[in-house]
């Protein structure tokens, strides 16, 4: 017995958006637009017409929508997918006899051919789609049949089987049995922010209005409000929790602190508590729970920071002790990146045998803080944890909850990065900390937009962490801080800072490593919050740029543009739905004065050739007028290193 119909002669392959063949789905957000698209194609010059069936998330139903045929048996479907949760698709194929009739018949017509028998196929083929037919076509699919039979009017025959009317209700009753179906694909709608969101990092604890005063969470609610002017409407923390005392952590790292040094955050739990507490010097519960209600009243989440490892005297180290690796003289094995090594944190072991129990305890640390009012988690350095842990967790989470958003704070090798993306990170931190010129750039976003991982791994461009000082701000001074803050709110629709340093321009490197001397991990900091700097002025602006344009709220729309110097980077953003044209052009010499030509790809933004165009600068309210594609710009990092043109057909 043959397995397989014979029938089906159309071929579905390379069907795009698809995750490992399926296994993960495809990611969208709110808003967004997603391009559906496969090979379809036959044996043969039959002609071939495809469709897509999407189940929509909310209503269940499924609906079918025409695709389009573009270059090389390609054809594709741009689906807006609007709401949170799972659209289901399969594309099909099929041979369009009735097409391929038409088109023969029109060749034969014009050619003066004698269309008899053609003429009776065509009314054969009707005959076909009758029997299949609604009693609403019935009666007008008859009276078609009857003239493709006349033999007295061929002309009128022809005419009325070339109509797109016709052709259009032939279609509806197509021949279940000789369609070929690809198989089920998921796109997951993930809410807007997992897409567009603008994130600001402080300590609490850094938050005191007095000098050596430890912060407390009532006084990061009075920099609620200055947070949001500022345009940020994600606050981040890092972890929260009681910090460990055994081993703890000097200033600047050290292995011996001395009285007063607070530790780092990230050496998690102490005789107090562990992963569901609170530091009892930050506040309680319900002042955390307060802070959090304050800040969504701003249009602010708080980001909370989960880090899955324990201070030597945290509590699950003596409950749970076969969650450790113990070394063969009895002591724990504590956290090492050669050379780095971290004696403060001891790293959980996934290979336990009582891994079941783990993984439940670690999900019910992210349901405890669901519970109290948390939506958004930054997981810190989820690649030295299993991957099916997280595949299971963040699943289990979001069947719950589809409104959490996850992001990997993951700076490692390029596949884990992505295996992160795959079993359900909403957001990754990137390589863009070190991508500087101008030919790294463009290769970095093309390969995040432009190839697969564009369906699974969201970007979140940060030039800083409280762990990375990059060369490229501790060379540059406040000239590099603005670029690169330019940089990460225009390329990507979602981008952070850490940011009491940033907006100061601390940029003092630890002597032989990429991280801040003096490093707030390790102390308590005191900020003048009402300091005025030049830094944050243009952070201000930047982000109310970035509120106001819809074409920067969304990452997957960047064209570059060619320029004739390596030192100035051009690239274009286009909102079709509000014609919301974007162009950035940035100085990457924070030293020197630098020009150049730019040639605007004008077809994208729907400039004509020929017609003149009125660019207003966004950043220093200054407007030009610009003709054809080639233009000259120059730009001086000491007065503004970038450009963000709006675009306008100058009328």
């Amino acid at each position: 017995m043959i397995d397989l119909n014979g029938r089906n002669r159309v071929v579905i392959s390379n069907v795009s958006p698809m995750v490992e063949e399926g296994r993960y789905p495809a990611k969208s957000a709110e808003g967004e637009f997603v391009i559906i698209s496969a090979d379809v194609f036959s044996d043969g010059h039959d002609e071939i017409d495809a469709s897509v069936l999407v189940q929509y998330p909310d209503t269940g139903e499924w609906r079918e929508h025409d695709m389009d045929p573009s270059f090389n048996d390609r054809w594709s479907y741009r689906i807006k997918t609007e709401k949170i949760g799972k659209y289901s698709f399969v594309v099909q194929g099929w041979v369009d006899h009735y097409a391929t009739w038409r088109k023969g018949l029109k060749k034969k017509y014009e050619a003066g051919q004698d269309l008899k028998v053609e003429l009776l196929i065509g009314a054969d083929l009707l005959a076909q789609a009758l029997s299949k037919s609604t009693s609403g076509h019935k009666k007008l699919l008859n009276s078609w049949i009857s003239t493709l039979k006349k033999t007295d009017n061929t002309e009128e025959a022809v005419m009325l089987a070339l109509r797109d009317d016709v052709y259009q209700t032939i279609r509806q009753y197509k021949d279940k049995d000789l369609i070929t179906v690809s198989s089920e694909l998921i796109i997951e709608t993930e809410r807007k922010r997992a897409a567009y969101s603008t994130w600001y990092e402080l300590f609490p604890r850094s938050a005191a209005t007095a000098e050596n005063a430890h912060g407390t969470f009532s006084d990061v609610k009075r920099l609620l409000p200055r947070v949001a002017r500022m345009g940020f409407d994600v606050l981040y923390f890092p972890p929260i929790h009681p910090i460990g005392e055994k081993n703890r952590k000097g200033k600047n790292n050290s292995l011996s602190p001395v009285e007063g040094d607070p530790g780092s955050p990230w050496a998690i739990g102490n005789r107090t508590g562990g992963h569901k507490d609170i530091h009892p010097e930050l506040g309680t519960l319900e002042d955390f729970k307060e802070l959090i209600q304050e800040a969504k009243g701003q249009n602010i989440e708080i980001a909370m920071d989960i880090a899955y490892q324990c201070a030597p005297d945290h509590p699950y180290v003596q409950e749970h002790p076969q969650w450790f690796k113990w070394r063969p003289d009895g002591s724990v094995q504590y956290a090492e990146n050669p050379p780095k090594k971290y004696e403060d944190i001891l790293p959980i072991n996934f290979e336990t045998e009582d891994w079941e129990n783990l993984w439940l305890e670690l999900k019910s640390v992210i349901d405890y803080w669901i519970d109290k009012g948390v939506t958004i988690f930054r997981i810190d350095n989820p690649h030295t944890k299993a991957f099916p842990f997280w595949e299971w967790m963040i699943r289990e989470v979001r069947l719950a909850h589809p409104e959490i958003i996850f992001l990997a704070e993951a700076f490692t090798r390029p596949r884990l990065m992505e295996r992160l993306g795959k079993v359900g990170f909403n957001q990754s931190y990137t390589y863009f900390t070190w991508r500087n010129t101008k030919a790294e750039i463009e290769e970095y976003m093309n390969e995040l937009t432009r190839s697969p991982m564009r369906y699974f791994f969201r970007p979140n461009f940060w030039p800083n962490t409280p762990d990375i000082l990059p060369p490229a701000l501790s060379s540059g001074g406040e000239n590099a801080h603005i670029m690169r803050l330019i940089l990460a709110a225009t390329l990507s629709s979602s981008y952070g800072i850490y940011g009491p340093v940033y907006e100061f321009g601390i940029n003092d490197p630890h002597p032989g490593k990429e991280e801040y001397t003096n490093n707030e991990k390790y102390e308590l900091k005191h900020w003048d919050w009402s300091k005025y700097t030049r830094i944050k002025e243009i952070i201000v602006r930047v982000n109310r740029i970035r509120q106001q344009n819809k074409a920067l709220h969304t990452t997957w729309n960047v064209t570059f543009a060619e320029t004739t110097s390596d030192q100035i980077l051009c690239y274009v953003k286009n909102d079709p739905d509000t014609n919301n044209r974007i162009a950035v052009v940035v100085n990457l010499d924070v030293h020197h004065l630098q020009g150049a030509h730019v040639r605007l790809p004008l077809g994208e933004l729907g400039i004509e050739p020929g017609q003149s165009y009125k660019l207003k600068d966004l950043l220093s309210g200054s407007t030009y007028i610009w003709q054809d594609e080639w233009n000259y710009v120059q730009l001086n990092p000491f007065e503004m290193p970038a450009h963000i043109f709006t675009i306008e057909p100058n009328i």
